[in-house]
């Protein structure tokens, strides 16, 4: 039995779904921390985020590259293996455009695969659909499709004939949500959190209008210094330095 506290975890293993390479950045410094404990967290990402640039020089075929590459090291200097990485491989922005069937089955896919103790996720809201842009919340809503799906024999059969045996994910952890019920300290890895932003160079500040590999040394400052105001905001009112913060659902409720 899973004890009730994330912090108290060992030797777990943990999902994060997202849209695209970056969007694991809002549970960041609770994945470094969770692997700090001896917990093991895999990402998908559902698209190679090949349109996320306003460089008119820049194609798609090597914005995917630098995106792969840039969710690498951002990965790894949370602790994250890079045979950790998931990639499902559909076009950016045009998630929601892709068969609703298909996106549940991968992800019900990855989840019978690797047998996760928690999913984290865009929130899909609790009572009302919660709004996100369009791919975030296509990934929200294909995520607890799918984690349905893991758990009863009769969708996608055909995963039983590769051996894949339903699995029923515990507990879930909703990133970006209007109802946020629990707060994670990570003041001990607030700077990991922060090298992992910075690592995604193409997506932010100057870079993103003229791509160079190298983040801008006064963007790369500000980005700190929201990043640290943004999560002291977060937890102060909770008695911490820094959090971040989630809506945690159990799946029997």
């Amino acid at each position: 039995m899973l004890p009730e506290r994330i912090e108290d975890w060992t030797e777990r293993t943990i999902v994060c779904f997202g849209a695209h390479p970056d969007d694991d950045l809002h549970a960041a410094g609770t994945f470094a921390r969770l692997i700090q404990a001896g917990n093991q967290v895999h990402l998908v990402m559902y698209t190679d985020d090949d349109k996320g640039s306003k460089d008119r020089s820049m194609t798609a075929e090597r914005l995917t590259a630098i995106r792969r590459q840039e969710q690498e090291t951002a990965a790894a200097q949370l602790g994250i293996p890079v045979e950790n990485l998931h990639w499902v491989g559909h076009g950016d922005g045009e998630l929601e455009y892709v068969d609703p069937r298909q996106l549940c089955r991968q992800g019900a896919e990855i989840l019978r695969r690797l047998r996760p103790d928690a999913v984290f996720s865009f929130d899909p809201g609790a009572q009302w659909e919660q709004f996100h842009k369009s791919d975030h919340r296509a990934s929200a809503f294909s995520t607890i499709d799918a984690m349905r799906a893991s758990q009863w024999h009769l969708y996608f059969p055909d995963l039983l004939e590769q051996g894949l045996e339903p699995h029923e994910v515990p507990v879930a952890y909703f990133y970006e949500s209007h109802e946020p019920n629990v707060f994670i300290d990570i003041e001990t890895t607030i700077e990991q959190k922060i090298s992992a932003f910075c690592s995604h160079v193409s997506q932010f500040g100057r870079r993103l209008q003229a791509y160079e590999p190298e983040m801008h040394e006064e963007d790369r400052a500000g980005f700190e210094a929201l990043i640290r105001a943004y999560t002291a905001h977060i937890g102060q009112p909770h008695g911490m330095k820094h959090a971040e913060a989630f809506r945690r659902v159990v799946n029997d409720e």
